[in-house]
């Protein structure tokens, strides 16, 4: 459909753009923690200078400037070591973490020499402040946060979509079920008016069964959005009940071909629809068909499932379709809805608690839908 299409089209852009804004915001965030991190350097080198001269003070000289830059020192980790690697002072380092600390800022190697006056050295390890760890981490944080929030977003917006169309769907369901019934009546009337007059007449049976057919039609309608009322039922039964109508009304081209399990297959079911759904699959065959071909039904139960495959001899589907066939509105007819398949995925999917599916196909050697339901 056109505004799926639309949507996907809005969907990608917005990937693009959202990737384009995380890769904007990580370039600028590593900027600014490169230049903290250049001044936080600096910082350092200064500290170190200030150790040194306080070291290599006189004892009557002011040093109060040196013993202000080191006491302003409240976010760097510090460590300062002797030439044999002995700790001699350290800052904003917790005492049970100092020697784990220190062991890490030797093995990164980031250091600055604090030359004495008797040509000894000591060393200043030093690592990143907290407040600079937190920064560097942040906008990663802050990506998170942005992909978990459009993720929210794309699914609400994109099962907002999808409830709508469940809707639009359901009320055409119900409303044509509602117009359906005006029409039956009339003719469930005009029949019992004809068997009066012509109660011999050949004919009246079968139109009969038709009526009844035209109301379980509009059964079948008016149970798409209801509560679904299943009750056990044996597959096998269902199945050939629902071939066996689609076969009177076939061309004569049209082989059938139905292959049931040699025990019966209990399954909850709501009998209407699932037969409507083997209906239709039926009717999409014979349109890939053409009118002209085999129908081949198979029944077969497993340990926990029931498997029904419908396979035909027309034109085939291309495998980059197979999910697309589902979707509402999706159709090659030049006249058709496309609600055929989405209402037999709904019934079976959402009714049922099953799967349907393309097992195979191939282009101009047919197609095989594989319908599973749950024991």
């Amino acid at each position: 459909m056109k505004w799926f299409n639309n949507f996907g089209s809005a969907k990608y852009l917005l990937i693009v753009l959202a990737a384009l804004i995380a890769v904007a915001s990580l370039m600028v965030s590593n900027l600014i923690v490169d230049d903290l991190k250049r001044e936080e350097e600096r910082r350092m080198t200064v500290w170190a200078s200030a150790m040194s001269s306080l070291i290599s003070a006189d004892v009557d000289e002011d040093v109060s400037l040196e013993e202000e830059i080191l006491s302003s020192n409240k976010t760097i980790p510090v460590v300062m070591v002797s030439e044999e690697g002995d700790i001699l002072s350290y800052n904003n380092i917790p005492e049970q973490k100092l020697e784990s600390r220190a062991a890490a800022m030797r093995e990164s190697g980031t250091m600055v020499e604090v030359p004495l006056g008797d040509g000894n050295k000591h060393y200043i390890y030093y690592d990143d402040s907290d407040t600079l760890v937190q920064l560097a981490y942040y906008p990663y944080i802050q990506l998170a946060v942005v992909v978990v929030f459009f993720i929210v977003c794309f699914v609400a917006i994109l099962n907002s979509k999808r409830a709508e169309q469940n809707k639009v769907w359901v009320g055409l369901s119900k409303e044509t079920a509602h117009q359906l019934g005006t029409p039956i009546s009339s003719l469930m009337a005009w029949i019992e008016v004809l068997k009066g007059k012509y109660p011999s007449d050949e004919l009246l049976p079968e139109m009969e069964r038709d009526v009844e057919r035209l109301q379980m039609v509009a059964e079948r309608f008016s149970k798409i959005g209801s509560k679904s009322e299943l009750a056990m039922a044996d597959v096998n039964a269902v199945v050939e009940k629902a071939v066996g109508y689609m076969k009177r009304r076939s061309p004569a081209k049209v082989n059938y071909s139905l292959t049931l399990s040699d025990a019966p297959l209990l399954v909850a079911l709501n009998v209407p629809l699932l037969e409507w759904v083997i209906e239709n699959l039926c009717k999409n065959a014979i349109d890939a068909m053409s009118g002209c071909g085999d129908i081949n039904i198979v029944v077969a139960g497993y340990d926990n499932k029931v498997v029904i495959d419908v396979a035909d001899t027309g034109k085939g589907i291309a495998k980059a379709r197979w999910k697309t066939v589902f979707t509402p509105g999706f159709t090659t007819k030049p006249r058709g809805w496309g609600l055929g398949l989405s209402l037999a995925k709904r019934i079976v999917e959402e009714f049922h608690k099953g799967r349907i599916y393309i097992k195979k196909s191939q282009p101009g050697k047919g197609t095989t839908f594989r319908i599973e339901l749950k024991k």
